[in-house]
């Protein structure tokens, strides 16, 4: 019958912190902890076999194969647009941030900015070539 882990006595209980030999036990029981090995097994193999189903239930249908492949094409391409328009937001609010800011401190944080880019870019080069 297997114990849930909170019951089992700690390993590190008996050996002090810091320990090498007790952090190297440590690791080997967490590595051996069977009723985990078990679990994860077990969902390797329940994976495997819808997978093999699914592959199966395509194979038998090219138009649903191909209508899965255009959706998540689709879905990529929607995430793809997003992110562009989550850009396009933050690049509006960092100019609605800098026309915000008295032109003395705008211009000396403008400064800032093209140096460091300029800096990135130039290391952007010198790892290209």
């Amino acid at each position: 019958m297997l114990m849930p882990t909170s019951r089992l006595p700690s390993v590190m209980s008996d050996v002090p912190a810091g320990d090498p030999f007790g952090m190297l036990i440590k690791s080997a029981g967490d590595l051996l902890r069977p009723e985990e090995l078990v679990r994860e097994a077990t969902r390797d193999i329940v994976k495997d076999e819808i997978r093999r189903h699914l592959e199966k239930v395509l194979a038998e249908d090219p138009k649903l194969a191909q209508d899965l492949k255009n959706s998540v094409r689709q879905l990529l391409e929607a995430r793809a647009t997003e992110y562009a328009a989550l850009v396009r937001v933050g690049a509006a609010t960092a100019r609605l941030g800098l026309a915000s800011l008295p032109p003395d401190v705008r211009r000396e944080l403008m400064e800032d900015i093209v140096g460091l880019l300029s800096k990135e870019i130039g290391h952007i080069v010198e790892r290209s070539l």
